[in-house]
């Protein structure tokens, strides 16, 4: 292992998104594709226990779920939060 590796692996947390994250992303995207507004969803105990305001302000950031949910409205959320 060459000094590069043990840097890049001793900061590759620094780029990484957490798993629960990733689940949460995916559960509001499934969830407003089959017809929850954003707020309620956001709402829902399964995000607010595994959530904070601020993994949610960054989990809104993130390019798919812009995409999924539609940019105007994640604007609009974030606003709220």
């Amino acid at each position: 292992m060459g000094v590069m590796d043990a840097i890049r692996g001793a900061f590759s947390f620094l780029g990484s998104r957490s798993q629960t994250e990733e689940r949460i992303a995916q559960y509001l995207v499934r969830e407003h594709h089959r017809g929850r507004p954003v707020q309620d969803i956001l709402h829902d105990h399964y995000v607010t226990n595994r959530c904070t305001p601020d993994q949610i302000r960054r989990m809104l950031e993130r390019p798919e779920v812009l995409h999924a949910l539609g940019e105007d409205l994640v604007l609009e959320t974030k606003a709220t939060i």
